[in-house]
């Protein structure tokens, strides 16, 4: 009797070692769109996890992009029910995804991502398994050198962060396809994927046109990089936590010992001192990092800087304080944020 194809088995490991650590009889979701990535990876859960004394279910998003979606969703569902997931839930985030915030991708991306946590919690899922592949990642690292971001946006998605976990993110896109057509599973191909409107898309024609100039190789290289990155990210963010812990006073933060560590270290550690004390990480950017690090290394005299979330940061006495202007914290007097502390 032969085995499955090299494509199918190469899913089924993936999925596989990422399930490996979970307990016996521990529930995982996976998120399917019904395209081909994400029909794979539920195939390749469905066989897995039952093997592996856990139990499977899936939630379909329906982002009522177009007039079909909710057909689409549909039809990923009997799919999943058919591999033997249950429960399945179709997620309706139309609503949701129209009022957000930032453009409609991440408008879509932060609706999906908070109807994923609120169904895995109906499930009482363990895991939610994402279908994002090789291909994703390089896409998200080539984004990410278009922006001018740092090693940590460099670093591209993590393969586990929470209970949000990507098998397939060593797996190019090609494979789960191949998995979806051995397997006799027919997936969606979402219209939205061929829409240069999106920035995504776009990014994904630049990297193909890369590929062909440089060699196929690039995505796998990219997500190569992606890795490295995240290991220095996730370092660098230790001793930035580890100088924090140093430097933090009843009053905030002294200056001369973030002034000491080198720039890479310093600035990691006021941008984590700023989401400490209420900035949304969201809407903090590099911009805010170097106007706080020139409170740091710069003149004393320099005036204050305000930060997203309404907060002010100022330099006195040779301490760094963030709060919110008239706190009544020891940080904070009745001198105007914009005037000399020093």
């Amino acid at each position: 009797m032969s085995g499955p194809s090299p494509a199918v088995a190469g899913v089924r490991v993936a999925v596989r070692r990422a399930l490996t650590s979970l307990p016996a009889g521990a529930h995982v979701m996976v998120a399917c769109s019904g395209g081909p990535d994400s029909l794979a990876l539920a195939a390749a859960t469905a066989f897995v996890a039952p093997r592996a004394g856990l139990t499977a279910g899936a939630a379909v998003v329906d982002h009522g992009w177009h007039p079909s979606s909710s057909s689409v969703a549909a039809a990923a569902a009997r799919a999943c029910e058919r591999l033997g997931l249950a429960p399945v839930t179709v997620l309706d985030v139309a609503e949701a995804a129209a009022g957000g915030r930032g453009g409609p991708e991440a408008a879509a991306r932060d609706a999906r991502y908070a109807a994923l946590e609120r169904e895995a919690d109906a499930q009482g899922a363990v895991a939610v398994l994402l279908g994002h592949t090789l291909d994703d990642q390089a896409e998200t690292v080539l984004l990410g050198l278009a922006r001018g971001s740092g090693a940590r946006s460099l670093a591209g998605m993590p393969a586990r962060r929470g209970r949000l976990v990507r098998p397939l993110l060593g797996l190019p896109r090609a494979t789960t396809r191949a998995a979806c057509a051995d397997l006799g599973l027919e997936p969606h191909d979402d219209p939205a994927n061929a829409d240069p409107a999106y920035t995504r898309v776009r990014v994904r024609v630049v990297l193909a046109e890369l590929a062909g100039a440089l060699g196929p190789g690039l995505p796998a290289a990219l997500a190569r990089t992606a890795e490295q990155l995240a290991l220095d990210a996730e370092a660098l963010e230790a001793y930035a936590e580890e100088l924090l812990g140093r430097a933090r006073t009843p009053a905030g933060y002294e200056v001369a010992v973030l002034a000491a560590a080198p720039d890479a270290v310093r600035r990691r550690a006021l941008l984590a001192a700023a989401r400490a004390a209420g900035s949304p990480g969201g809407a903090l950017g590099s911009r805010h990092v170097l106007a706080l690090d020139g409170l740091v290394v710069g003149h004393p005299g320099r005036g204050g800087v305000h930060l997203p979330g309404g907060l002010v940061a100022v330099r006195r006495c040779g301490t760094l304080s963030l709060a919110a202007p008239g706190d009544p914290s020891p940080d904070h007097d009745d001198q105007r944020a914009d005037e000399p502390r020093e």
